[in-house]
């Protein structure tokens, strides 16, 4: 009996020393920061570079990406960015989150 007590003291005090687990990474659905709707009244306006900035303050979205006809997009959703499609005339014609 004391034989195994001795053996078990070691691994007692090495596991009192072992490190605590790592904390969980914060979770990957951030809450979004981009409200498309207080942007919209863009809609229309020329996407010019001011007016586009000004629908990336407005919004409240850290990024903007503008999108001409026919570009090829990457289809990743973020949550912090707004999103001005415009037409072929360099016209606004929608604002979205994403």
């Amino acid at each position: 009996m004391s034989m195994r007590l001795s053996l078990l003291s070691p691994l007692l005090l090495l596991a009192a020393c072992a490190s605590q687990p790592a904390t969980p990474p914060p979770a990957m659905d951030a809450p979004m920061a981009c409200n498309a709707d207080a942007a919209q009244g863009y809609l229309g306006q020329p996407a010019s570079a001011a007016n586009i900035e000004a629908v990336r303050k407005a919004s409240g979205a850290e990024l903007v990406r503008a999108l001409k006809p026919d570009q090829v997009v990457t289809l990743e959703y973020r949550g912090e960015r707004v999103n001005v499609l415009q037409d072929a005339a360099g016209i606004i014609e929608r604002i979205s989150c994403g």
